[in-house]
């Protein structure tokens, strides 16, 4: 029988293919920490399910390399607000 950590791994690393979420919304989504996920999807799913692994490595990065934009496009919105009418 498994023990609950690796369970927990395997379910977030699920989570994260089925979803394509990012660390920070597989977190909020389990009631857990973002070094949690960090952890047992970076270091413990390797062991457990090593295709799962390479799928969750795989959407994290492309979530990575989308993170500046997204974040520009929040700074965008938030200072839309701000805007003097002309």
């Amino acid at each position: 029988m498994r023990c609950l950590v690796e369970e927990r791994a395997v379910e977030l690393g699920k989570y994260i293919v089925d979803n394509n979420a990012t660390v920070r919304q597989t977190a909020k989504q389990f009631g857990i920490s973002k070094s949690t996920v960090h952890m047992d999807v970076s270091k413990r799913l390797p062991w457990l399910s090593p295709l799962l692994y390479e799928q969750v490595r795989a959407v994290l990065e492309e979530n990575k390399a989308q993170r500046h934009i997204r974040g520009g496009m929040a700074t965008k919105e938030k200072y839309k607000s701000f805007e003097k009418p002309c």
